[in-house]
C-alpha cells in the first residue's frame, strides 16, 4: 500500500482560513497555535503566517528556547492605509503639479522669453526710428534708442571676424570641439534654471535587486543585518521586506539554539555560471548622498538665461512707466510710417498688460524661484548630512556586531562627524540606535567607569544582531556548494 503524497494548501486559501480562525491576532502566536486553531497542517499554517506577516506588517520574535513567534500589532487590519492613501494622493498631486509646471516652463516660458526679447527689440527699434524722425511720443525713448545703438555696436565689434574677442572665441570653440558637446535642449536648461535639475529616475526594484544579489553572494543565508548593509533600512523595515521575499523567492526561516534568526533561500543560488560565487553589492555607506546642483547648467547657459530675462524685466518696467500699451505702440508706429501727417501722440491708455504686467511677473518669477531654492539649500544639505551620518553609524554598528562586540557612544559620534561634517545631538543618536535595535550596556559602562573615569562610559549592545550574525555564520559554514549547480544537461532544444 502506497502512502499518498502530501497535499499543500494554496497560500491565499491558508491566509483566509487563518484570518477567520485567529480571533485575537494582535497577540503572539506560534505555528502550533495557528495550526490548532485553524485545523491547518503545520506546513500550511507556517506558510500562511508568513504571508500574513508580509501583508499586515507583522513581526517575528524568537524565544530563549529558539521558538519562532509571529506577532501582529495591528491585527488583521491595515490602519496605515489611510495615511498611506493621503501620502500617495499628495505625491500624485505634487507630481501632477510639477508636471504642469514643467510643461509650462518648457513650452510657454521658454518661447515667451524669446518672444518678448524679439518684441522688445522691435519696440526699441521703433522708438529709435521715432526719435530720428523727431516724433518722440514717449518719455525715455531717446535713452532706449541710444541703448539700442550701443547694443548693436557692441554685437558688431564683438563678433566681427577680425576682432580679438572673435579670434579668442574661435580658439575656445576649437577647444570645446574636442570635448563632448552638451546636447541638452535649451528649453530644458530654462527648466533647470527655474526649477532645478530633475531628480534621477528611481527604480522601484533597485533595493530588491541588491538584496537578492546579497543573498546569492552570501550562500543563500542572510540576516536582517545583511539587508540593512545594502539598503540602509532600519531593522523594522528590513524585517517587513524579508517576510515578503520569503514568499516571492521560496525562502524559509530558521532559528539557532541561541535564538538568532536566519533567512534561507537555497533556490536563489542556482546558476548556470560555473565561475566563482557572485560578489556582494557595495554597502550603503559607500554610496554617499549629495545635494543636487542648483541648476545643473553651465555658467554660460545660466548667464544667457539671466541676461535675457533681465532684459525683459527692464523693458517690462519701462513699458509700465511709459504706459506702453498696444494702442500707444500702434500710434507710434503710425507716426513713424507717416511722418508727413500730423498724428497726435496718444495719451494715457490704461495699464499695459501685454508689454508690461505679464512680462514683469514672468521675469520676476524666473528670478525669484531660483533664489527661493538657493535659500532652501541649507535644509537639503542638513538632510543629506544626516543621512550620510546615519549610514556611517550603521557601518560601525554592523562591524561591531559581526565581532560580537559592543560599540561606544564616542565611536558612533566620531563616525557620524566624519561622514556628515558635523556633530550629532544626543536625541538623534539615541533615535538611530533604537531604530537599529540597540540598548545601553550597563555592565560594560560600569567596567569602563571603574577602569578609566575620564573615558566615555556609554556602551551600546545590539544583542539580536549579534545572535543573528553568529547564526548566519554557522548556517553558511554548512551550506553545500552543490546548491549552486544545476546538474548535468540531459536535453536541449538546440539539437
Amino acid at each position: 500500500m502506497t502512502t499518498p503524497a502530501p497535499t499543500f494548501l494554496a497560500v491565499p486559501e491558508a491566509t483566509r482560513v487563518l484570518e477567520k480562525a485567529l480571533a485575537a491576532p494582535s497577540i503572539a502566536v506560534t505555528v502550533a497555535d495557528a495550526a490548532a486553531k485553524s485545523g491547518l497542517a503545520l506546513r500550511d499554517a507556517e506558510r500562511g503566517l508568513t504571508a500574513l506577516v508580509s501583508e499586515y506588517r507583522g513581526h517575528l520574535r524568537v524565544s530563549d528556547e529558539g521558538d519562532l513567534v509571529y506577532v501582529f500589532p495591528a491585527g488583521f487590519t491595515k490602519p496605515w492605509e489611510a495615511g498611506d492613501a493621503v501620502r500617495s494622493g499628495l505625491r500624485k498631486v505634487k507630481r501632477a503639479a510639477a508636471g504642469v509646471a514643467r510643461f509650462v516652463v518648457r513650452a510657454w516660458l521658454t518661447i515667451a522669453i524669446f518672444a518678448y526679447v524679439a518684441t522688445f527689440l522691435a519696440v526699441l527699434l521703433g522708438l529709435t526710428l521715432a526719435k530720428q524722425g523727431d516724433r518722440d511720443g514717449l518719455p525715455g525713448a531717446s535713452l532706449f534708442g541710444a541703448l539700442f545703438r550701443v547694443l548693436a555696436d557692441a554685437l558688431f565689434w564683438t563678433f566681427h571676424p577680425f576682432s580679438p574677442l572673435a579670434i579668442e572665441a574661435y580658439g575656445a570653440g576649437c577647444a570645446r570641439a574636442r570635448r563632448p558637446r552638451d546636447e541638452t535642449p535649451f528649453y530644458e536648461k530654462v527648466n533647470r534654471f527655474v526649477f532645478g535639475p530633475p531628480p534621477p529616475a528611481e527604480d522601484p526594484r533597485e533595493s530588491e535587486r541588491r538584496i537578492v544579489a546579497e543573498i546569492r553572494a552570501k550562500k543563500g543565508r542572510v540576516g536582517l543585518a545583511d539587508v540593512m548593509r545594502v539598503t540602509g533600512l532600519s531593522r523594522t523595515q528590513a524585517d517587513g521586506i524579508m517576510a515578503r521575499l520569503m514568499l516571492d523567492y521560496d525562502g524559509d526561516v530558521s532559528v539557532s539554539e541561541a535564538g538568532g534568526i536566519v533567512y534561507r533561500f537555497p533556490a536563489l543560488r542556482k546558476t548556470a555560471d560555473d565561475g566563482p560565487s557572485p560578489r556582494a553589492p557595495e554597502p550603503v555607506w559607500d554610496r554617499r548622498e549629495a545635494v543636487p546642483p542648483l541648476t545643473g547648467n553651465g555658467g554660460g547657459s545660466n548667464f544667457l538665461i539671466a541676461a535675457l530675462n533681465a532684459f525683459n524685466l527692464g523693458m517690462a518696467g519701462f513699458a509700465l512707466s511709459a504706459n506702453l500699451t498696444l494702442a500707444r505702440l500702434y500710434n507710434i508706429w503710425e507716426m513713424v510710417r507717416h511722418p508727413d501727417l500730423e498724428i497726435a501722440p496718444l495719451g494715457y491708455d490704461g495699464v499695459p498688460l501685454v508689454l508690461g504686467l505679464v512680462p514683469l511677473v514672468m521675469s520676476l518669477a524666473v528670478f525669484v524661484l531660483p533664489v527661493v531654492r538657493a535659500l532652501g539649500r541649507p535644509l537639503a544639505e542638513r538632510a543629506v548630512a544626516k543621512e550620510n551620518g546615519r549610514r556611517a553609524l550603521l557601518r560601525e554598528v554592523l562591524e561591531a556586531t559581526r565581532k560580537g562586540e559592543g560599540v561606544s557612544a564616542s565611536r558612533l559620534r566620531a563616525a557620524w562627524s566624519r561622514a556628515s561634517g558635523g556633530p550629532v545631538d544626543d536625541a538623534e543618536l539615541t533615535r538611530v540606535v533604537v531604530e537599529l535595535g540597540g540598548d545601553v550596556d550597563l555592565e560594560a559602562a560600569e567596567k569602563v567607569r571603574v577602569a578609566d573615569p575620564s573615558a566615555d562610559p556609554v556602551r551600546y549592545r545590539f544583542a539580536e544582531l549579534e545572535l543573528e550574525a553568529e547564526a548566519v555564520d554557522e548556517e553558511r559554514a554548512f551550506a553545500k556548494e552543490s546548491e549552486r549547480k544545476v546538474g548535468k544537461v540531459v536535453f536541449t532544444s538546440e539539437d
